[in-house]
């Protein structure tokens, strides 16, 4: 795609959501839209966003930071009462077939995660909402 130099193919270097992004671009997956968060702590204010995504019909969110190594996709957002809030969050890393949902739950494959306890607060962050339609997803994020 050109935005790595040559030495970068074969490499085992790894990609982040803004890469990713690019990739879905080139080769013609679904909309990746980038959101920026200059740390952790500031998630919180990108709830009712997430949460339009979702309801909006947006695929999963591909999750990249620099202190938080953790790989991360979210896959949904649940708002309580005040400031609780809950992400589901799937460790990319899974492979194989799962013999049903409750054994991916309890290895820790997904899962519902307080928010708080989800991220990092001194990491950035790069999101990448993915969506198939990119007319609807623009106006619910907007």
């Amino acid at each position: 795609m050109g935005d790595k130099p040559p030495g970068f193919r074969g490499s085992q270097s790894w990609i982040g959501c803004v890469e990713a992004s690019l990739c879905l671009d080139h080769f013609g997956g679904p909309q990746g839209r980038l959101c920026h968060i200059p740390r952790g702590a500031g998630l919180q204010g990108e709830l009712e966003r997430l949460y339009s995504h979702f309801a909006g019909g947006g695929g999963p969110v591909m999750v990249g930071g620099d202190a938080d190594a953790q790989s991360k996709a979210l896959l949904g957002v649940c708002l309580g009462s005040g400031t609780e809030a809950y992400v589901l969050i799937l460790d990319p890393h899974f492979w194989g077939a799962a013999k049903n949902p409750s054994e991916l739950q309890a290895a820790g494959w997904v899962g519902w995660r307080e928010v708080g306890t989800a991220f990092d607060h001194n990491s950035f962050y790069n999101l990448c909402l993915t969506s198939r339609n990119s007319q609807k997803q623009q106006h619910a994020l907007d």
